[in-house]
């Protein structure tokens, strides 16, 4: 069931998005190389907590961190850990959520560690451009379909592998609500948009094929499956008459 937000709604949703939003941009200025991702884990969870928060993803079907940090092959729910060192030349998708006076707010983004290659820098800025331009089709009277669409033609349009199996997904007072929002499909298909939708848009974009692989032993750790890099960005939105808002703003 899709459950439409009223305005008041949306508008009381910005809180958690606001601070996941914050915690998101604050934790991705800490990553550089010789960093755990436990560390990056830990910080973010203590300013969840700080900013009177609940950390969205902690104990989520029994996932055990705070945020997802994923790492060059890995899509997504990477797990963080403290044998995990962040080494010059990497890229990490940071994916953070926050509950607020029992909203959810969900986000992502994909940060260079140091200095790295020209093809890994496109990768990032093609998937982000991907995200921007699903975010744009997110109108009332369009079509998921539109969504997908343009985030896949972005990313196609690169030669880069737009990934399948995982998708976007409403959000609301749980983190995961119908419907999925697909990052690939047609113009004009698909489930009709409506204002008061609330929908988390994250392009999970591959240099090389699309197809994944896992979860690997960890129980959550999705890679590609030929072992080339990923990059992960993700906003959540309200769809409105006026055009999309980004919920998850500072």
């Amino acid at each position: 069931m899709i459950n439409i937000k009223s305005a008041a709604e949306i508008e009381a949703m910005k809180a958690a998005g606001r601070l996941s939003a914050k915690v998101l941009r604050k934790t991705g200025e800490l990553v550089r190389p010789g960093i755990s991702t436990l560390e990056l884990d830990r910080f973010a969870e203590n300013l969840i907590r700080m900013e009177g928060g609940i950390p969205a993803f902690l104990g989520y079907n029994g996932f055990p961190g705070s945020i997802c940090a994923s790492i060059n092959n890995q899509i997504v729910h990477g797990i963080p850990s403290q044998n995990v060192i962040l080494k010059e030349g990497d890229i990490i998708s940071i994916d953070t959520g926050a509950i607020v006076d029992g909203w959810v707010g969900d986000n992502a983004a994909t940060f260079a560690v140091g200095t790295i290659s020209p093809e890994s820098q496109r990768l990032l800025e093609v998937t982000e451009a991907s995200m921007w331009a699903g975010i744009e089709a997110a109108r009332p009277s369009g079509h998921l379909g539109d969504i997908g669409h343009a985030v896949q033609s972005t990313a196609e349009a690169a030669g880069f592998g737009v990934v399948r199996e995982y998708v976007g997904h409403g959000v609301g007072h749980v983190m995961h609500e119908d419907p999925n929002v697909p990052n690939f499909g047609h113009k004009g298909r698909g489930l009709k948009l409506k204002a008061g939708m609330v929908i988390a848009i994250e392009p999970m974009i591959n240099i090389g094929s699309y197809q994944t692989k896992g979860p690997l032993a960890d129980g959550w750790t999705i890679v590609t499956a030929d072992g080339s890099l990923s990059a992960h960005f993700e906003r959540t939105i309200a769809i409105t008459e006026a055009g999309p808002v980004i919920i998850t703003a500072e």
